[in-house]
């Protein structure tokens, strides 16, 4: 019991981790800016579960899989497929259907965050 909590930590840390170096991979060694990776990223995941792949790598490592922004493309593609084998309606909101409770939880928490902490310019 105990190794098997060990282990999918060990695979969630090395599967999120891995994601995170080929980001800072491609920020040292590349021209590309952020923005493009963020968004690279992301169709990255749509891309790979458009092709059935992505599901198998969030079997794999769970949370180091869903966490990244290649998670939320995984997300958005999952519930469009989903979404079309109901109908056409579906297939377009049902990314957003799926992203929902994601979207919710960032507003809100960011709103309590907000409250409690206090934004300053940056002194240069």
């Amino acid at each position: 019991m105990f190794w098997e909590i060990v282990l999918t930590f060990v695979k969630t840390f090395a599967v999120g981790g891995l994601i995170c170096v080929i980001a800072q991979l491609l920020i040292n060694y590349t021209k590309i800016t952020s923005g493009k990776i963020l968004v690279f990223f992301l169709l990255s995941g749509v891309l790979l579960q458009a092709v059935g792949l992505y599901q198998y790598i969030v079997d794999f490592a769970g949370a180091g899989a869903t966490v990244p922004i290649s998670g939320f493309g995984y997300l958005l593609a999952d519930g469009a497929m989903k979404g079309a084998k109901e109908s056409l309606f579906k297939a377009i909101t049902g990314g957003i259907t799926a992203a929902g409770m994601g979207f919710a939880a960032a507003i809100v928490f960011g709103y309590i965050f907000a409250l409690i902490f206090h934004a300053r310019s940056k002194k240069n």
